[in-house]
Parts: structure tokens; C-alpha cells; sequence
């Protein structure tokens, strides 16, 4: 029996390959039940894809896509013409999407930072968790900690001096927002909180500021 669809793959993308004489709706089906038995394979992997064997509209892209979401847990991040079927170029693809992704999104982090623990981010961090002496965080966007901050923080890693970091319990040992840097007051040796409630950390006047969170500061923070 004659494949009427083919899946070929790299670590970025897949490429389908479809027979261009079945009528659509039983290639459809047969989209369904090829990604359906292979779905394992996939798992939830954030890839391109390109179409081959076939002249396809955009309605009909449209629904062999939601074909393959429905019956897989990929993430089609973009679709790719035939004379650009590469690997590097679905590896470029692909990470350019999820980094425009992040940067509007940001990431998240589940868990403590214990000592010797380094999380870095291209966008900004939101942890969930806290960050303990000789921990350190770095991003280049805003860091957020839903807990203790009691080890090192790095915001605006790129230069973005707008950046602030914000922590439930504020008790760092150094932030750096941009090029600015600010320490504890006895040199790390103990870790004390500052003031009491969500802190706010932020650059002005090149110097580092840490405030409470309330309803004025939020709307100075420039975003």
C-alpha cells in the first residue's frame, strides 16, 4: 500500500511529505492517524515544519496544522518553504521564534536556589521559590521572586538599566541592575531584610534604590 503521508525529521523541524492525488479529507485522516501513532516521538518539542509532495492553500495549511496539534503534543512554531529545508535554518527558526516568544512572555522557575545553583534567562525571570546565599540569577530583563531573596541577583544583563527586581522577602546579598551595583551593607556576612513586605529594586540617578511595592511605585516603573 502506498504511503499517502510521510514524516521526515531533524532535531528542529519535520518535513511532511503528502501525496498530491488523494482527495483532502482522507489525507487529512491519514495526517491524523500518521502523528497520532508517532506522537511519542515528538513529545511536546517546539519545531518548524515544511510541506512537500503537494500545492497547498492556506486554508488547507491551516487545517492539516490543526490536524497534527490535535493529534500530537508538537508546537508548530512557523512553517517553512521546500528550498529552505535545512537543519541550521530550522535551528535558526526556531530559536528566533521562542526568544520573540520569551521576550514578551518571560520565564518561569519553579523551585529554590540553593548555593552554588546559576539560573540565567534572555528575557525576564519569574521564580517561584527562594534564592539562598551563594545563589545568583541573572537576566536580561526584570527579575521576579515569588519568595526570599537572600543570594545574588543580576537584572538588565544586557545594559538596560530600566530593569528592577522584586522579591516577597528582600534580603540580598548584591544586585546588579545594568552596570550598577549594590551590596549588603556587611558585606554578605549576614543576610538582612530590608523593610518588610514585596521590595521593589531599581536604578536612579545611578544608584540603586530598594523601596516597597506599592500602588505609586508601579506606576513608575517604566516597562
Amino acid at each position: 500500500m502506498k504511503n499517502s503521508v510521510i514524516i521526515k525529521g531533524n532535531k528542529y523541524g519535520i518535513v511532511v511529505v503528502l501525496d498530491k492525488e488523494l482527495p483532502f479529507d482522507e489525507l487529512k485522516k491519514e495526517i491524523a492517524e500518521k502523528f497520532s501513532s508517532a506522537a511519542k516521538f515528538f513529545d511536546k518539542a517546539n519545531m518548524a515544519v515544511s510541506f512537500e509532495g503537494r500545492t497547498l492553500s492556506t486554508e488547507e495549511e491551516q487545517d492539516i496544522l490543526n490536524v497534527i496539534t490535535e493529534n500530537s503534543d508538537l508546537n508548530i512554531v512557523c512553517i517553512i518553504d521546500n528550498d529552505e529545508m535545512k537543519e541550521q535554518y530550522f535551528k535558526k527558526v526556531v530559536e528566533e521564534k521562542m526568544e520573540e516568544l520569551s521576550a514578551h512572555t518571560g520565564q518561569f522557575y519553579k523551585g529554590t536556589l540553593r548555593s552554588g545553583q546559576q539560573l540565567e534567562s534572555e528575557s525576564s525571570l519569574v521564580v517561584l521559590g527562594d534564592v539562598n546565599p551563594g545563589a545568583k540569577i541573572i537576566a536580561k530583563g526584570n527579575i521576579i521572586i515569588l519568595g526570599s531573596l537572600k543570594g545574588n541577583v543580576y537584572a538588565g544583563a544586557n545594559g538596560n538599566e530600566d530593569a528592577f527586581v522584586v522579591a516577597l522577602e528582600m534580603a540580598p546579598i548584591q544586585i546588579r541592575i545594568g552596570d550598577t551595583i549594590a551590596r549588603s551593607v556587611d558585606g554578605g556576612k549576614k543576610n538582612k531584610t530590608i523593610g518588610s513586605g514585596t521590595m521593589i529594586a531599581f536604578v536612579e540617578d545611578d544608584n540603586i534604590y530598594i523601596e516597597k511595592l506599592d500602588k505609586d511605585t508601579l506606576n513608575d516603573i517604566r516597562l
